[in-house]
């Protein structure tokens, strides 16, 4: 059973998800600039975004490329892999951010 969002969380899901499949379409493998500005340009504010790395320390491609948004208690994360877009609701994590780490 899917949690009910609220009305803003849910307005940002649909904003990451239409953002990133516009970005997708483009590329299957977009990298870190790509995703966000395509996330800023749809109009959510970079302080409230995390976008993952594109490559690997040693250079090579990530499978996959992940950005999160954060609004009030939720974290909006969409993913890119092979073209294709997913987008959830998680918490916040007890660091205030979205990422591990980030």
């Amino acid at each position: 059973m899917q949690p009910v969002l609220d009305a803003a969380t849910a307005r940002l899901s649909e904003t990451v998800g239409a953002a990133l499949r516009g970005v997708a379409a483009a590329n299957p493998k977009p990298g870190q600039d790509q995703v966000t500005a395509a996330l800023t340009g749809a109009g959510i504010p970079a302080g409230s975004l995390q976008v993952s790395a594109s490559s690997t320390p040693t250079g090579l491609e990530v499978d996959a490329i992940e950005a999160a948004a954060l609004q009030g208690a939720d974290c909006v994360i969409g993913q890119i892999r092979d073209g294709g877009v997913v987008v959830t609701v998680l918490p916040v994590l007890a660091s205030g951010k979205c990422f591990v780490g980030g």
